[in-house]
């Protein structure tokens, strides 16, 4: 709900590393707000809360997670510079090698990764 969505990404964008993942219940919100205008911001918000559930090994969000895995390589069309975050296929190949044994996850993932 905060009115000013640029500096909103732009402040995810800085701090991204300070984003608690396991609120979901204020990121889920957020990340579908600035979806459109800064899907770079929102990218970066579903894997906060990716790699909360991946890394936490919380497997009633693996579901959720999975959603989010797919709106970021539905958002990767739309940006054209990560900047100095990794890309979309960058991000997947280092969750794949990092998560490989959470088959419960990427089994929600088959077909499309």
């Amino acid at each position: 709900e905060w009115p000013d969505h640029v500096s909103a990404a732009a402040l995810i964008q800085e701090r991204i590393d300070e984003l608690d993942g396991n609120h979901y219940e204020i990121l889920t919100p957020a990340a579908e707000a600035l979806r459109d205008r800064h899907p770079l911001a929102s990218v970066l918000i579903w894997r906060a809360m990716i790699n909360y559930a991946l890394g936490q090994g919380r497997a009633t969000r693996y579901g959720h997670a999975a959603d989010h895995l797919k709106d970021c390589g539905l958002a990767d069309a739309q940006i054209e510079d990560y900047g100095l975050f990794p890309t979309h296929q960058s991000y997947l190949r280092a969750l794949e090698s990092r998560h490989d044994r959470k088959t419960s996850f990427w089994s929600k993932m088959s077909p499309a990764r």
